[in-house]
């Protein structure tokens, strides 16, 4: 192992070291204009980055979270008192990270598949990034489920631009983090779902080996493997746990230090419930973690609907959000420490304040 592989896998392990794990704050400006309109706050460049300094600002936050995963907009941008962000959490020992894909379009030859763009230029993009301060990157691609989805021809060409973008990550000196995302959305069971996430990591590692990428410079960022969310009959919490897991030992080469999950459209409960439940399981090859965005921003956006008034209530909202994904994350979580919104208030302004003093 090269000094520079040393340097990508202590940083990787350092992100989740602890139990930690990544608040995905990465959201485009379109997608996170959509979250916040549809609370009733008008988007801007200030309330987006005054939502986001919300979250980041929360008392106690970097003993739930190892890293967060920024957008160009928010890499940027600064505290009210003039901090840079990446700045800001470095100095919270939290990892700034980078979303660096420009997105997922339509695959030329089969449109109803996505391919997810952002190579061209991208080596200048990251020497950039890498001087304002991000230590990882996340790029995302698309893998859609039907009848006949998905076809050989997309798995193989996200998988080239996966390794591509990982390659030229890691000579930069940031460690990649690949991010396959079988979307769950359909009718299937959870075999179908099973099947093509085994098939997309396949593909992916084939590529990553292929391409030269340091596996234990990197981290895998994937989905659960859950029933079809429009699907009536639901796999239990524990099939789910034990189909994601076996998956990922069918496919994920020991060397790679970590594996995050993402919540995809999961609710908070089952987004816990599902990881709690994997997290209690010993002897697996590499650590695992959470890389959540909506699963921890739900309740802090509703709480917070653009009201500075409501800031600390928000704060404390994503403070108990954090702590719950933690003890999920170490196997502690059960289903007595959910909390309606009204309770969730209470008890988390208690810990913000016992974590203040």
């Amino acid at each position: 192992m090269t000094a520079s592989t040393r340097d990508l896998e202590s940083t990787a392990r350092a992100i989740l070291a602890g139990g930690r794990g990544i608040l995905a704050a990465d959201e485009s400006t379109g997608t996170m204009s959509k979250r916040l309109e549809g609370e009733g706050i008008e988007s801007t460049e200030e309330t987006r980055r005054r939502f986001r300094e919300l979250m980041f600002t929360t008392e106690g936050i970097e003993q739930c979270i190892g890293g967060v995963i920024l957008y160009d907009e928010t890499i940027r941008q600064s505290t009210s008192d003039g901090t840079p962000f990446p700045q800001y959490l470095a100095e919270r020992g939290i990892a700034p990270g980078i979303k660096v894909d420009t997105g997922a379009k339509p695959l030329a030859g089969s449109p109803r598949e996505k391919v997810t763009e952002g190579l061209d230029g991208l080596r200048d993009r990251l020497k950039e990034y890498r001087e304002l301060g991000a230590r990882f990157t996340k790029w995302r691609t698309v893998i859609n489920i039907d009848e006949d989805l998905p076809t050989r021809y997309c798995l193989e060409v996200n998988a080239h631009c996966q390794a591509r973008y990982a390659a030229l990550a890691q000579e930069a000196g940031l460690v990649p983090m690949v991010e396959p995302e079988t979307i769950m959305n359909g009718a299937h069971p959870i075999e179908r779902s099973y099947e093509v996430t085994l098939e997309t990591l396949h593909e992916v590692f084939r590529e990553l080996h292929r391409q030269r990428v340091a596996l234990e410079g990197m981290l895998l960022k994937t989905n659960m493997v859950v029933t079809g969310y429009d699907a009536e009959d639901r796999a239990s919490v524990d099939e789910v746990a034990e189909r994601t897991l076996r998956c990922l030992r069918h496919t994920v080469p020991p060397a790679v230090p970590g594996i995050v999950f993402l919540s995809g459209g999961q609710s908070d409960f089952y987004s816990s419930a599902h990881l709690n439940a994997m997290s209690k399981v010993e002897g697996l090859p590499w650590m695992i973690s959470f890389s959540y965005a909506r699963a921890l921003q739900g309740l802090t956006i509703k709480t917070w609907a653009g009201k500075e008034n409501n800031a600390r209530d928000a704060q404390a909202a994503f403070h108990y959000r954090c702590r719950l994904t933690a003890a999920a994350n170490a196997g502690r979580w059960s289903k007595n420490m959910e909390r309606e919104p009204e309770e969730v208030l209470s008890e988390a302004e208690r810990e913000l304040e016992a974590t203040a003093t």
